[in-house]
């Protein structure tokens, strides 16, 4: 079986000179992560030149470095990963697993020769998930133990810090037992919203009033 046989074939992706509040707009319409970035080129081919997930625009808009640039002024290619990890769709299924292991992603692009066809992703190997492994072996076997969470009441700024240093996309809120979930979308559209509404003047001393339980997701 190839990557082909199982990958989605509809790729939503993004222009590599499209704002970031794009970016955010059409995951929060798919309901996805991660966008692949696109250009097209001379020969009205879409070029994949690089990959943006809601995690990485979560640490940019949060990165005092940017001051306080509205979200309108960040490009995608200023916060997209580029040369991504990417596999041919006449890969087999096989080799497709161990890159996404190997590489400790969730997905990749899928080419064919340098135009992008499709996504692949750990959520289409489900399909083919059959026989006794998979329908003996339990959560507990396999869950990670060493959790990190937040708290409601801490600062925003605290959760991007822990999802940058931890290298996770969402945190458990757990004020005594867990109550909600705070994702880098999350962050990211909190972010977002902030830059846009907050005056220049007030956000350095205003953004430290952003608390996890402001924009987190309830349970």
């Amino acid at each position: 079986m190839h990557v082909k046989d199982i990958m989605k074939e509809e790729v939503v992706h993004v222009d590599k000179d499209q704002n970031i509040q794009d970016a955010l707009k059409l995951m929060k319409k798919h309901k996805i992560s991660k966008l692949p970035v696109v250009n097209i080129n001379s020969d009205h081919v879409r070029e994949l030149v690089g990959f943006v997930t809601e995690k990485d625009i979560a640490l940019k808009l949060g990165s005092s470095k940017y001051g306080n640039l509205p979200p309108s002024h960040f490009h995608v290619s200023t916060v997209m990963k580029q040369d991504p990890v990417v596999i041919e769709n006449n890969q087999n299924i096989g080799a497709a697993a161990e890159t996404i292991i190997k590489n400790k992603i969730d997905g990749m692009p899928v080419i064919n020769g340098c135009e992008i066809v499709g996504m692949l992703t750990k959520t289409d190997f489900l399909e083919i998930c059959n026989g006794k492994p998979f329908n003996t072996t339990t959560i507990a076997e396999r869950m990670n133990t060493n959790l990190v969470t937040v708290n409601s009441s801490d600062r925003l700024v605290h959760a991007r810090r822990c999802l940058i240093d931890k290298g996770v996309g969402r945190l458990p809120v757990d004020d005594d037992m867990i109550e909600g979930i705070i994702t880098a979308k999350d962050v990211a559209n909190a972010m977002v919203s902030f830059r846009k509404i907050v005056p220049d003047k007030y956000k350095n001393s205003r953004i430290r009033n952003l608390l996890v339980g402001d924009v987190m997701t309830q349970m």
